[in-house]
């Protein structure tokens, strides 16, 4: 699997990265085959976080075969100082570890959630502690949602985050302005030299039915969004997405039985030019941010 380097870390990640959201309620037989097939595809970067219900559980179980085989990322989605401290030290717990290579402060899609994790007292006094204690190696951001480009890049101007997770797709860059906010939030990650991270590389849309603000039913995957699921049109977002040399990887989707299909797409790609005639051609494909479900 390619690897690229993830920024001034120097970490060498596999462009496929872990979303361990895909074990939050997965028993434990399926989580540890699942990371077994994760390790056999050549993945060295894990992300996971402390609101993916099982999901720190299932990886500490396997954490001795995994530990000094992958880059090892969480998140903390606390907003106050005291708690995230304390969320971390609960990661680190269920992780069966005493440090990870990266804390994310997860979820930070707007201004508005930005000033509180970087207000006195905030998230970010937290994760900045843990890296001076060895609890962390280094403090990126993540977030989703149409704003997240210019909400990162304000990010970058407060603090040198290490690592940015940004969402990226043929559907949201066909939108002009989150094109021209994505490209300013690259410009400065190429400045300061963080890794680009993306995801929602295989959302298609939202799940048809579900409105803005309401709670998801039975669907038929784990993810929030309706992925693509056909083969050769995973192939082509990925090959898309991938196209795009500042993106040193991609979270899979976070459901378990979405990572072969990235997995074949990764070694199989296709030229940019064909891939976005492929996703052009489905009248279905569009934004997963125009209706966002509860608890998001």
């Amino acid at each position: 699997m390619e690897t690229r380097r993830l920024g001034r870390l120097g970490h060498e990640s596999s462009v496929l990265i872990y979303g361990a959201a895909a074990l939050a309620q997965v028993t434990p037989d399926v989580a540890a085959q699942a990371i077994q097939d994760v390790l056999a595809a050549g993945i060295n970067h894990v992300d996971v976080a402390a609101s993916y219900g099982h999901a720190e559980v299932r990886l500490g179980e396997s954490m001795p075969d995994l530990r000094g085989r992958v880059f090892l990322a969480t998140k903390t989605g606390q907003r106050d100082r005291d708690l995230a401290w304390r969320q971390l030290a609960e990661s680190l717990d269920r992780l069966r570890t005493d440090h990870v290579d990266l804390l994310q402060l997860h979820a930070v899609g707007s201004i508005a959630e930005l000033d509180r994790v970087t207000r006195s007292g905030g998230a970010l006094e937290a994760a900045v502690r843990a890296v001076e204690e060895g609890l962390a190696g280094a403090v990126g951001i993540t977030g989703h949602g149409p704003h997240a480009a210019q909400t990162h890049l304000e990010a970058l101007r407060r603090y040198p985050f290490a690592t940015v997770l940004t969402p990226l797709n043929r559907a949201l860059w066909s939108d002009e302005a989150f094109r021209t906010a994505y490209e300013a939030l690259v410009d400065e990650v190429r400045r300061q030299d963080a890794g680009l991270m993306t995801i929602k590389v295989v959302a298609r849309r939202n799940w048809p039915g579900v409105g803005a603000g309401e709670p998801l039913g039975e669907q038929p995957n784990t993810t929030w969004y309706e992925p693509l699921v056909e083969p050769e049109q995973v192939r082509a977002a990925l090959s898309w997405t991938l196209g795009h040399r500042e993106v040193t990887g991609l979270a899979t989707a976070g459901d378990v039985g979405l990572l072969s299909l990235l997995v074949d797409a990764e070694s199989n790609r296709m030229p940019a030019e064909q891939a976005e005639a492929l996703l052009a051609a489905d009248p279905g494909y569009a934004s997963p941010f125009v209706a966002m479900p509860a608890g998001l």
